[in-house]
Parts: C-alpha cells; sequence; structure tokens
C-alpha cells in the first residue's frame, strides 16, 4: 500500500496510528498526550483485520489524564505486551537512525525487542535479567552503607550471572539469525560489506567478585549483558562513527526488511511492515531495488509525497490530504 500526499498531510500520523493500533505504543511519542489532537480531551484507534485465517479487531483508547486502554477483540487487555504477543508490526522511520548512531542502550532494546519476536520462548529475558541487576545494585548500596553484609550478595549475583548468561545466549543468536538477510537486503541496497556482531564477553561469577569492591562503592553492576553493544558495521567501518547518514539509512531499513524475512519464515506469517519518508533518500537505482523486496513481501505500508516515487505499482494507493484519506 501506497500513501502518498504533500508533506504535513497526515501520512506520518496515519502509521503512527496503525502503529500504536497493533502493538499499544508509539514509535516516536513518548507520552500519550502527544497522540491526542489539540483541543480534544481524547483519541480513540480501532483496526480491524486478519492474521492468518484468524480475524482481529482492536481499540485502543487514549486520554488526557488517565492511562490508556486496549481492547482485542472486545477483551480488555491488562498490557500492551500482549497486543504485541499476537499481531507484530515493524516500522522504519527517520527517528530509527538511532538504533545505528544512537547509544548502546538504544541498540540493546532495539535487540532485546528482537529476541522477543524471533525466540518468543526468551522473550522475558531482558525483562528478567534487568530486575536481577536491580536487586543486585539495591543490595550493594545496602553494604556501602553498612545495612547489609557481602553473604546476603550472592543469591543475586548467582540470578545475575545466570540470566545474564541465556540473555547473551539469546542476543548472540539473535544476531546471526539477522545478520545473513541484514547483509543480502543492504547490499541490494548499495552498502557492501555490512555485517552485524554481538560484542560483549561473557558474564561469569568470578568476575564479579574480582570487581566486587568497585561494585560496592559505586552501588552499581559494573559488568554484564545491561553493557554490551550490537555493531553494524559496513566494510569493517563501524557505521555508528564512520557512517554517513545515508548508509546509516540503509542499514537501519535493512534491519527491518530482514526481520521481517526472519518472522515469514520461522512463523510462517507475514508482519504489517511501516515504511514511512524511507523514498526521499534513496536514489533512483535503490528506490528500484526496494520496490522488488517489498514486492515480494506482503503487508508493507509505504509513504511518500507523490505516487511516481514508487518505481511500482502498489496493490493500493491512496491520497492523504489533511483529515482524509481516499
Amino acid at each position: 500500500m501506497l500513501l502518498h500526499g504533500a508533506n504535513g498531510a497526515g501520512k506520518t500520523n496515519l502509521l503512527e496510528a496503525l502503529h500504536v493500533g497493533t502493538q499499544g505504543f508509539s514509535p516516536r511519542a513518548r507520552r500519550d498526550v502527544q497522540m491526542i489532537r489539540f483541543g480534544a480531551d481524547a483519541s480513540r484507534i480501532s483496526l480491524a483485520g486478519a492474521r492468518g485465517a484468524n480475524a482481529f479487531e482492536t481499540e485502543t483508547r487514549l486520554a488526557r489524564g488517565d492511562s490508556r486502554t486496549v481492547t482485542l477483540n472486545g477483551e480488555r487487555l491488562d498490557s500492551a505486551e500482549r497486543l504485541r504477543h499476537e499481531l507484530t508490526t515493524l516500522v522504519f522511520t527517520p527517528d530509527r537512525l538511532a538504533v545505528v548512531k544512537g547509544a548502546p542502550a538504544t541498540r540493546r532494546a532495539y535487540l532485546d525487542r528482537v529476541v522477543g519476536r524471533l525466540l518468543p520462548a526468551r522473550a522475558k529475558l531482558a525483562g528478567d535479567y534487568g530486575s536481577a541487576v536491580g536487586q543486585r545494585n539495591a543490595a550493594l548500596r545496602r553494604i556501602r552503607a553498612g545495612q547489609s553484609s557481602r553473604d546476603a550478595l550472592a543469591p543475586w549475583t548467582e540470578r545475575v550471572v545466570a540470566l545474564g548468561g541465556e540473555l547473551i545466549g539469546a542476543r548472540a543468536e539473535t544476531a546471526e539469525l539477522l545478520s545473513p538477510p541484514f547483509t543480502e537486503l543492504a547490499e541490494t541496497f548499495g552498502l557492501a560489506g555490512a555485517a552485524l556482531a554481538y560484542e560483549g564477553p561473557a558474564l561469569t561469577a568470578a568476575e564479579l567478585e574480582g570487581r566486587l569492591d568497585a561494585d560496592i562503592e559505586r552501588g552499581i553492576t559494573g559488568a554484564g549483558p545491561h553493557l554490551h553493544d550490537l555493531r553494524v558495521e559496513a566494510g569493517g567501518r563501524d557505521l555508528r562513527v564512520y557512517g554517513s547518514q545515508g548508509e546509516q539509512r540503509v542499514a537501519v531499513l535493512s534491519l527491518v526488511l530482514a526481520e521481517a524475512e526472519l518472522l515469514r519464515e520461522r512463523v510462517g506469517l507475514s508482519p504489517l511492515v511501516l515504511l514511512d519518508d524511507v523514498l526521499s533518500e534513496l536514489d533512483g537505482s535503490r528506490r528500484a531495488a526496494l520496490a522488488e523486496v517489498i514486492t515480494r513481501a506482503a503487508q508493507t505500508v509505504v509513504t511518500a509525497t507523490a505516487a511516481e516515487a514508487l518505481p511500482t505499482e502498489p496493490a493500493v494507493s491512496l491520497v492523504v490530504t489533511p483529515g482524509r484519506v481516499g
């Protein structure tokens, strides 16, 4: 599907609504109030579709001064996690360049989301590990304050090491799964030698014990996957430091499409892929390559300022004007 219209017509808002309605959160707004029309007290997003042979309906309500409510097939969900478990949406926006050029924490969060989608049995690992590190950090601060003994730290150290090892394994496996299609797609878009690598050593009890004095002094756990990174490179160059914005853009696009391919192969269902303003900085040959890739896929929504920006005939082409789609 191609959504085209002038700048400011509302194309990005429409993609944002699709993302909120299927994932329960916005890919760009930090607070719900930012998604409510100026002068209005609330907003509502209602969607209907099919996941394989199963039809679904979702509704997301946002209100000033109140928490959001999400329903799926008439059932109110206690968290958006359940919605994301049932429906999968991947998105490219200019803001997503932070996955490549941002801080390591951004790439860790991205990789953990991919782990949850590709390896659903291990989806909770990142949260469980984070909770264990938080408990260990609290214990470290109690020791520093003289309110506890070092012996009380042992159970949390054991849990951090156990969960940390599982999380490192899941992240490394996910990076290995993503790397081949990422490399192939990036090459298609003119970025040669692109590759992914998970960067971070194994976590052991001996390592944490060896740095215990420093951890107590600082009150934080100074080693583990909460400090690791995902290296995104091309031709041996770290694209965070040595990549142009165009190369970073191609890398993020390739990541999104690589994950979509893996989900189709592993799960047998096509995720909804939202590509916002993806064509504006691609030259003619790269636009043609993108058109060929998304033609092979399904469930892709692309925005552009003009219909001719996409060098293929979309299944659906809609004009977006302020307050209207048709």
